[in-house]
């Protein structure tokens, strides 16, 4: 989080701006999601599949560290979690505007096709 000093009266006021991740971090944690298998790589587009919802907050700030477009998150099924629990399984949709950007190349050595959450896996 970063403050920004603006002068509105002649008294500065404080304002808080959510800083944007930086590309290192953010690379990292889209690195393991990849390997994890959380997500995946289809044409330009980076598919995210979780059931926890401030994971996908994690990865709109990735996406748009990157230089990326974050398009869309909708729950997509309800999955269960042990024997006596349901959770909701959220799908997030990004946009890589960089053809030869080195998190597709990470992808294509180490990622899969499917999510682990793929009922076919």
């Amino acid at each position: 989080m970063k403050f920004l000093f603006t002068p509105d009266t002649p008294q500065t006021t404080l304002k808080f701006e959510e800083a944007k991740m930086l590309p290192p971090e953010a690379q990292k944690k889209m690195q393991c999601w990849i390997r994890s298998r959380h997500l995946i790589c289809s044409g330009n587009f980076f598919i995210f599949e979780t059931v926890d919802y401030s994971a996908v907050e994690r990865f709109s700030d990735c996406v748009e560290g990157l230089g990326g477009t974050f398009i869309s998150v909708e729950p997509v099924d309800k999955i269960w979690m042990g024997d006596h629990r349901q959770v909701l399984l959220y799908r997030a949709k990004a946009s890589m505007h960089l053809p030869c950007h080195t998190l597709k190349q990470y992808w294509i050595k180490y990622g899969s096709f499917r999510t682990r959450f793929d009922p076919q896996n």
